[in-house]
């Protein structure tokens, strides 16, 4: 009976895998820092628009 040597791949598809999740957790900090930024952007649109109603 001949033993095989485990091969090398499931350690690269753990690293591609790992590489995946790195991917998707930088894309989605991403969309939430742009969500934030745009919620601050409208909420401060809105307490300018209440500014300029109580000035009339």
């Amino acid at each position: 009976m001949e033993h095989k040597s485990p091969s090398k791949k499931p350690a690269q598809k753990a690293l591609t895998k790992e590489d995946r999740l790195k991917a998707a957790l930088k894309a989605n900090m991403g969309r939430r820092k742009a969500q934030a930024k745009a919620r601050s952007a409208s909420s401060e649109g809105d307490t300018e628009a209440v500014k300029s109603k109580g000035q009339d």
